[in-house]
């Protein structure tokens, strides 16, 4: 009997059509690619990860194993180092007598399955699981220590009275400390060690910045997780200039410049996986804060279909970039998540066919096939001048990182309303006080009806922690407060997180998109031709069916996917 191909087999499970296969395959075709199919139908968001290693289970007749829903016992964990683990992508899940049940990134690795049953002398059963669950459930099992992290620093410390260099920043002057003897010391094993392990911490716990602020008497190591502040770590204050002068040296910084901020990037594997980290640096009264945020490299594959649409919002969405020409418009305060949308419509539109080019500050992820230029202000590359050099490069799809003042918006709405499609980003609370923000930039009406296609308001939610998950009954008053229709005599059911090791107690684990989408009918554009107020213009699109934030929010606290807590506390902080 022939194998079934592995895109016969996405079809035959129901996961995409054949139309969608043959869309996939021609993209692959375009682009000229080595990614096999079933990694280009999850760069375009048609399956996910998941779904596509279940089904390379099915056509290699091997199991697949769910690591987040079944982890890992910690008996079978202890059969193999981490290094081992590392090295294979595997982890033993289950031992039982005579046998080892082993998650696997590629199962027909038969030099692994060897290794593996030489060292433990055990039979050895291949289950496949993604990358990404056996990284972290590794992270997760041999997770370095607190012990591990005491042992290093107490190491450094001593290295350091051992050279008998006082290296605290109040304590030297920069004639006392040869920059060779500085960087002799940043490149010593401890100092390596300790800064792996804090970049490390921050990767396996999910943060989007790693800060390392210096104190008057310790340095603190702090993670944002999920867009909230948590404590890391501890150093003394002589760790302080060997530690910031590594991250220096990594980042190709000048480790002799320490009164004038700084920016640099560092790209790095960790557990397999290729991350790069943005950095600064910034000085104060106890020497230098730097701060590196994560930019991990697959999150640019996300599909639009994970980032947490409602699916009439995603269907409409999908709509709204599939025009060629218009302004479409994302906003949102800071890390709400507006350049992952971005990226990953940039995804979706990057069919080989279009000639895609980017103004961003900074660039933070690379895409291939599309243009991407960075604003360097000294070299005379502003928003505003990047736009205007590109509207000669020939382009069908702008993205520009941010319009920030007059110049750059009069720019874009021209390149708009001349047949180009342009995603931009505004820093606006809702869709409808974008178009009041254009307004007070100094944007005539008629432009702004003629040329903005569609904006969408973004925020990000934590998602409630699936292993401490549980339902409770809120007060009546309480939803009612809330403003949820509730029909009387029907029950409802919340849902929150206990708190747990998982979740690091916070009941919380992930993060889910909150959006407001607002297309622009033409009862809206003749509001914004009235100079309506911004909160007219919301009425017109509740009316025509557009789902506030706070609409947004409550459905994926019904859904069980976040809490009310959580969602006020993001709502009142936007």
């Amino acid at each position: 009997m022939t194998r079934k191909s592995i895109g016969e087999i996405f079809v035959s499970a129901g996961l995409v059509t054949q139309e969608q296969l043959n869309e996939a395959a021609e993209k692959q075709r375009q682009l000229g690619t080595s990614e096999k199919i079933g990694d280009v139908l999850v760069s375009m968001g048609m399956i996910t990860e998941r779904d596509k290693v279940r089904c390379l289970g099915m056509q290699w007749g091997v199991q697949y194993h769910d690591l987040s829903e079944n982890p890992a016992e910690p008996e079978a964990v202890k059969c193999i180092s981490q290094d081992l683990a590392r090295r294979y992508k595997v982890i033993p899940v289950i031992k039982r007598d005579g046998s080892l049940t082993l998650a696997m990134k590629n199962p027909l690795d038969v030099f692994a399955i060897d290794e593996v049953r030489l060292i433990t002398g055990a039979e050895i059963e291949p289950v496949i699981a993604t990358e990404e669950d056996i990284v972290i459930a590794i992270g997760q099992q041999y997770g370095s220590s607190s012990s591990e992290t005491s042992e290093v620093v107490s190491e450094l410390v001593d290295d350091i009275q051992t050279a008998d260099i006082s290296l605290t920043e109040q304590e030297t002057s920069d004639d006392e400390v040869s920059i060779e003897e500085l960087r002799e010391l940043s490149e010593e094993a401890p100092v390596v060690r300790l800064t792996g392990l804090i970049i490390t911490r921050g990767i396996q716990d999910k943060c989007s910045d790693i800060h390392i602020e210096p104190g008057r008497s310790a340095l603190r190591v702090r993670y944002r997780i999920d867009g909230i502040m948590h404590d890391g770590l501890t150093v003394p204050k002589k760790v302080q200039a060997s530690l910031v002068s590594r991250i220096k040296i990594m980042a190709d910084m000048d480790i002799a410049e320490k009164r004038a901020p700084q920016d640099g990037r560092i790209s790095a594997t960790v557990g397999g996986k290729q991350y790069d980290f943005r950095v600064s640096t910034l000085p104060n009264i106890n020497g230098e804060k730097v701060v590196l945020r994560v930019l991990d490299k697959s999150s640019i594959h996300i599909g639009l279909n994970k980032l947490g649409f409602l699916p009439e919002t995603l269907e409409l969405f999908q709509s709204v970039i599939s025009r060629t020409y218009g302004i479409i418009l994302v906003t949102g305060p800071t890390g709400s998540g507006k350049s992952t949308t971005l990226y990953s419509v940039l995804s979706q539109l990057n069919s080989g066919e279009k000639n895609i080019l980017t103004i961003e500050d900074p660039v933070e992820y690379e895409l291939p096939g599309v243009t991407q230029t960075q604003v360097n202000p000294r070299a005379g590359v502003t928003f505003a001048s990047g736009l205007r050099t590109m509207m000669r490069q020939d382009p069908d799809i702008i993205m520009v990182g941010e319009i920030r003042d007059q110049e750059t918006a009069m720019i874009a709405i021209e390149a708009a309303l001349t047949g180009h499609l342009v995603l931009a980003t505004l820093h606006t609370n809702d869709a409808p006080g974008s178009i009041t923000r254009l307004l007070d930039m100094g944007i005539e009406n008629f432009l702004i009806a003629s040329a903005v296609a569609g904006v969408l308001a973004q925020r990000l939610l934590r998602l409630i922690c699936p292993k401490c998950k549980e339902s409770y009954a809120p007060p009546r008053d309480a939803v009612k407060r809330l403003g949820m229709n509730i029909e009387e005599g029907t029950e409802v059911t919340f849902f929150r997180g206990r708190g747990c090791d998982f979740c690091k107690g916070t009941g919380y684990k992930g993060r889910i998109g909150i959006y407001e989408l607002m297309p622009i009918t033409d009862k809206i554009r003749d509001l914004v031709l009235a100079n309506s107020s911004s909160y007219a213009i919301k009425e017109a699109a509740v009316e025509a069916g557009m789902k506030t934030l706070r609409d947004d929010a409550m459905q994926k606290i019904l859904l069980g996917l976040t809490t009310v807590e959580e969602s006020l506390r993001v709502m009142y902080a936007g």
